[in-house]
């Protein structure tokens, strides 16, 4: 009886240890288990902790410059967050987005405020600068003198370039250009481009073409040129020209500019095509200081008038082609083209002794002496001349100083006739306000140094 109880008792006892034993190892599994399941915990939480503190401190900072400068990268997460943590990083992901949304809305807000607030301003240069023109143009029809005559003409240049700007920068602020003018022949269109920008002289029209541009993109083709020959003559050497050419092809004329100065890189030229294309709203904030309008402007209207430009080829004298190609819809004939004279020689006709080039002024245009010999004081000889120099009879023969005055007046009459609106229908549809304003445009110097 005793041994039985001894083995009862030894079978309970080894029951008991099994089932400690048994206890103590789920124990230790769980434990273990646990232990686990916090350091995965404590890493998920290390994890997120981390990216968080990265996407406050880098990778947002990353996409608003990436916002404002295209070329700009943005960094990515730190760990591979659809592996360890798919729906955190799902969400990271979202307030990314959330971040770039807002701050889109808020830029292209601003940029709306911007361009409303340059467009008004814009507006009242202009209306300006057409009333300038208007008493200009009044003080030429008053004033024969060819000293006052010659202060007006270079006054009616500067105001000519005030307009420019102010025009183009409204039509980059989304105006239009203005008044709607007649059909031109392409080299009128080029002379009224030439004579908006300060190195008139140094243009050189080259050959003719027998066609001309359609009323209603005379002024977008018009002040498209202005920009380009401005860029032209402003990057490249003041003793070189700038080369104007046509070429008629099947099913359009192509007017080319090429220059002599500085080429532009890779980056240069893929940033100008963006720009030429017109197919992205331009941003003004992102124009440079000063600003660079000039191919954003020519973009603006080859994409709203249907002609194209671009400036992807390099001149035969190692500087920038530009080509502005007007297609066939843009082009009309003109019965009675005449032939066009050299741009760089916009000078008045028939000029005598009476007027005569000496240094140039400050604007570029001729410097002139005043008096005429033929109503000089008896006896009295040339400045230039040494007292009792005898007259050998080879001085041309003297005009009035009147004549000459109307000379000159009639030859800027001619030059402004290019910039000044016929009253037909506005260019811009009814409503948009902008039709009294058909003045000239704006300035700009692109990607070039």
């Amino acid at each position: 009886m005793e041994q039985f109880l001894l083995v009862a008792a030894f079978a309970i006892v080894a029951g008991a240890g099994i089932t400690a034993a048994v206890l103590l190892v789920r124990q230790r599994l769980a434990a273990a288990e646990l232990r686990e399941r916090n350091a995965a915990l404590e890493r998920g939480l290390e994890l997120r902790d981390k990216e968080l503190r990265h996407l406050a401190d880098v990778r947002l900072p990353d996409l608003m410059e990436s916002l404002n400068n295209p070329g700009v990268g943005v960094a990515g997460p730190l760990h591979d967050l659809q592996r360890e943590a798919p729906a955190y990083g799902r969400s990271l992901q979202t307030v990314m987005d959330l971040f770039a949304g807002s701050a889109a809305q808020v830029r292209e807000r601003s940029d709306r405020s911007a361009k409303s607030t340059l467009r008004a301003m814009m507006r009242a240069v202009q209306s300006l600068a057409n009333e300038q023109q208007f008493a200009i143009s009044a003080m030429q029809e008053r004033h024969d003198d060819p000293d006052v005559l010659e202060g007006l003409l270079h006054i009616d240049h500067m105001n000519a370039q005030l307009g420019r700007r102010a025009q183009a920068t409204a039509v980059l602020c989304g105006s239009w250009p203005g008044q709607q003018r007649s059909a031109s022949p392409m080299s009128d269109v080029v002379r009224g481009a030439t004579s908006r920008i300060r190195d008139y002289l140094r243009v050189n029209l080259e050959g003719t073409v027998n066609s001309a541009v359609t009323s209603r993109a005379v002024e977008p083709v018009v002040l498209t040129l202005a920009e380009l020959l401005d860029n032209a003559a402003r990057h490249s050497r003041p003793d070189t020209s700038v080369e104007v050419n046509f070429r008629s092809t099947h099913n359009g004329v192509a007017i080319t500019i090429d220059d002599a100065g500085v080429a532009m890189d890779a980056d240069e030229l893929q940033r100008a095509s963006d720009l030429l294309s017109g197919e992205t709203s331009v941003d003004i904030h992102r124009l440079g200081d000063p600003p660079q309008v000039g191919f954003a402007v020519a973009g603006v209207l080859a994409a709203r008038y249907g002609f194209r430009v671009s400036v992807d080829s390099r001149s035969p004298y190692g500087g920038v082609r530009a080509v502005v190609f007007v297609p066939s819809t843009l082009v009309t004939t003109v019965p009675d083209a005449r032939p066009p004279e050299p741009v760089a020689a916009l000078r008045p006709a028939g000029r005598s002794a009476a007027v005569e080039d000496g240094p140039a002024t400050a604007g570029g245009l001729p410097k002139r002496s005043r008096v005429a010999v033929a109503d000089r004081p008896a006896g009295a000889g040339d400045a230039d001349e040494e007292p009792g120099a005898p007259d050998t009879g080879d001085r041309p023969p003297a005009r009035p100083p009147r004549e000459t005055a109307a000379g000159l007046g009639a030859w800027q009459r001619g030059t402004r006739s290019g910039r000044a609106a016929t009253p037909s229908e506005p260019t811009e549809p009814p409503g948009t306000g902008d039709a009294e304003f058909g003045g000239p445009a704006i300035e700009s110097k692109d990607l070039r140094p």
